[in-house]
């Protein structure tokens, strides 16, 4: 029956895509067009009317639709719903603090700045209600609590990263800012939020937020919410950069050269949130996985790491807590692994405790048995 309401809702999201975006789905988002069409077909990485990665990208679209809409066999998720206390957030900023949501959900206070990372409060990440990946994890910190945030940052537009109702509920705000990779504005406007409020930027153009500089950096990936519009907008991390301290958020990201790229133009960082779940043999070069979530850490010259891309949602053929166990294994004291529970706030400057398990026993694969390596062989000597 499960199977069977997933292929009807493909089959829809597919008929709405090639029927139109406005008015069938909200969620798809909107169309690029105009003078934003005019800006993204300029950019040298953009040919033949979509988005070009550096390097090529070695997966199976079967194996990913199989992976996010099949019955899972082998990934482990929790028995009940995770519920986990959040941290109440202070009025004032700390010099750097970050407070994870699980998944890649990050609200990050740097130099007087507070801004929120691809913000996905939602029970699914699909454009249908109660369809696609189910959350396990309850937000820690409820939107409506986060009261302070000067500006929305997001990495692509994937459902998972790329959420409506969240950013409807952050538009409802007013005073907002949103900072987007190319094309993902036709999506924010869609939905409410004002173009004046929206700046889109390509890989290694930046803006401003106060004392704040936000890069967009490359990453290895793609775009696309439904099968019209792969690779129409951009996907990137960002460099936060400040007078005091430097994050690197990774968004998605395959392993490649870029990493070392953004160490050497931007780092070193006092903190790294660096996607570490969500990997399959299928896909190496869509996602980094455990292992070389901490080879990027150290191209960028990260000082702390704090893993992001998992436990809320079960994208992979993984067990739940496989990729904290698996950086557990694989790091080292310099790699400043931090593994703090969905919505404890970390202050980065504090005596930071260990990196320690805070979730239970669960069967995972080792990285012997599940190795998970970019097809550039040569990058990932």
């Amino acid at each position: 029956m499960r199977n069977r309401v997933v292929a009807v809702s493909v089959v829809l999201v597919v008929c709405a895509g090639l029927a139109g975006r406005h008015g069938v789905l909200p969620a798809l988002g909107g169309t690029i067009d105009g003078e934003r069409r005019q800006i993204v077909e300029a950019q040298p990485n953009h040919r033949d009317g979509t988005f070009r990665n550096d390097l090529p990208l070695n997966e199976s679209l079967g194996a990913v639709a199989r992976a996010i809409f099949g019955d899972k066999a082998g990934s482990a998720r929790p028995a009940e719903m995770l519920r986990l206390p959040g941290t109440k957030l202070p009025g004032a900023p700390a010099a750097l603090a970050a407070t994870w949501m699980g998944h890649s959900t990050v609200y990050l206070e740097v130099d007087g700045a507070r801004i929120l990372f691809d913000p996905m409060w939602s029970d699914n990440a699909s454009p249908l209600s109660g369809v696609g990946p189910a959350r396990y994890l309850v937000p820690p910190i409820p939107l409506e609590d986060i009261a302070d945030v000067d500006v929305v940052v997001i990495s692509h537009d994937h459902y998972d990263h790329l959420d409506m109702g969240s950013i409807e509920r952050l538009a409802q705000r007013g005073g907002v800012r949103f900072v987007v990779p190319l094309g993902i504005g036709a999506h924010l406007e869609a939905w409410g939020v004002q173009r004046d409020a929206v700046t889109e930027l390509g890989w290694w153009q930046e803006t401003r937020v106060g004392d704040v500089r936000l890069v967009c950096t490359p990453a290895r990936h793609f775009s696309g919410r439904d099968v019209s519009d792969r690779f129409a907008t951009r996907w990137s991390g960002w460099a936060v950069v400040g007078s005091s301290s430097r994050v690197y958020f990774s968004g998605d990201s395959g392993y490649g050269p870029h990493f070392a790229e953004i160490g050497r133009r931007l780092g070193p960082f006092d903190l790294t949130l660096i996607e570490s779940g969500s990997y399959g043999a299928a896909w190496p070069d869509v996602h980094l996985g455990p292992e070389q979530a901490l080879r990027a850490h150290r191209d960028v010259h990260g000082r702390h790491l704090l893993p992001v891309h998992w436990s809320a949602f079960v994208m992979g053929n993984h067990g739940w807590t496989e990729p904290g166990e698996r950086l557990l294994a694989a790091s080292t004291a310099s790699d400043g692994l931090i593994l703090p529970t969905p919505g404890q706030r970390v202050v980065v400057g504090d005596d930071l405790p260990a990196a320690v398990r805070w979730w239970p026993p669960t069967p995972w694969l080792p990285a012997t048995e599940a190795p998970i390596v970019s097809s550039a062989p040569a990058l990932s000597e």
